[in-house]
């Protein structure tokens, strides 16, 4: 698959474009202020793969609580900031590795002057984020509603200002709950920038509805070569949408990590309780780092041949199940010991 070549930047040493794989990111949902919480969240984030993490910055106590979580974190920490260019000097004080604002919406020119001096001292890149439920008045005016090429514009014109002041550690985002509007907005955008561009539909929603949304948004605009850091979302535990993210890039080959679960989806040849099976053996290996594919086969139809093919895996019917590894049929193993038999070997293959 060719990639969008993009300018290359760094955010707290990952490295964002010009080539580099594409970047994993979520957002805490914690009070910033409330450090203990905030840092647990980020390192249940940082356990399930995440490389960069957003922190709402609403006010100056939770800027302030930036040095404090930094202090007790590895992941790169990008504030979010909105209207008072204030906060954006203190999370740069306090240690943030990036910055997300609208130059737009964050002050006068002379505001935007002291963040990017600022920036530019320490080397932090600032990511435009354009949301088309926010989107400057003037802008729906002149076209009817949020469209795409309002959008496009949006971002252009906060590009511009920062231009001018000879800032280029520059991000750009374009997000839309509509999804079609999403796709159509970063195609358009990819063609008048080199920028890297991080790619989400916002207030995608619950867990079915938002996963099918961010799989749509976000594979297709990464099947065409164009995205650099993605972040799904979702109306849940945030780490859920580090799962989905990698489920994601994994489905287009683009980066693996952890099992990949393999299993049908059952039908009156299902001989073993399946639903259950897979869901211990999933919530056991959820630790794992290593790419491995694990195929969980209900019958004797595909069963064997997709065990076959993968790393290794299990057909099952009539009470027991065929244990394959590396293509290599190993034993029988009763039904009631096939998770346990499985997770084992899989652990141990993530070992070796």
């Amino acid at each position: 698959m060719k990639r969008r070549r993009s300018r290359q930047i760094s955010i707290g040493g990952v490295k964002i474009g010009g080539g580099a794989p594409v970047v994993v990111q979520s957002m805490t949902n914690t009070p910033t202020q409330d450090v203990a919480a905030t840092v647990r969240q980020i390192e249940r984030l940082r356990s399930a793969g995440c490389e960069l993490v957003r922190l709402a910055v609403p006010d100056m106590k939770a800027a302030s609580a930036l040095r404090e979580i930094k202090s007790q974190v590895a992941t790169p920490v990008i504030a979010d900031i909105h209207f008072d260019y204030r906060l954006a000097l203190a999370a740069i004080e306090n240690g943030a590795d990036a910055l997300r604002l609208n130059p737009g919406n964050i002050g006068g020119r002379k505001q935007i002057q002291e963040i990017v001096a600022a920036a530019r001292y320490q080397a932090i890149p600032i990511r435009i984020g354009v949301n088309s439920g926010s989107l400057d008045r003037a802008l729906v005016r002149k076209y009817g509603h949020p469209t795409a090429d309002a959008m496009v514009e949006s971002a252009m014109s906060h590009v511009m200002i920062l231009e001018d002041l000879d800032f280029h550690l520059i991000k750009i985002s374009l997000k839309s709950s509509d999804v079609l509007q999403m796709i159509s907005a970063y195609r358009l955008l990819s063609e008048k920038v080199d920028y890297p561009l991080h790619l989400g539909v916002t207030e995608a929603g619950s867990l079915i509805s938002g996963t099918v949304k961010n799989c749509l948004g976000i594979g297709l605009l990464l099947s065409e070569g164009i995205g650099d850091t993605i972040r799904v979302s979702l109306t849940r535990d945030p780490v859920e949408e580090i799962k989905v993210a990698y489920e994601i890039l994994r489905a287009l080959g683009l980066r693996q990590r952890g099992a990949e679960i393999i299993s049908c989806p059952t039908c009156g040849r299902c001989e073993i309780d399946l639903f259950t099976l897979v869901e211990t053996v999933e919530d056991a290996l959820d630790q794992i780092t290593t790419p491995i594919k694990v195929a969980i086969m209900g019958c004797v139809v595909n069963g064997p041949g997709e065990a076959r093919e993968a790393d290794i895996g299990i057909a099952g019917g009539q009470g027991q199940g065929t244990l394959f590894k590396k293509g290599r049929l190993m034993k029988k193993v009763p039904e009631s010991d096939l998770a346990s038999v499985l997770i084992k070997e899989v652990k141990k293959m993530a070992n070796e």
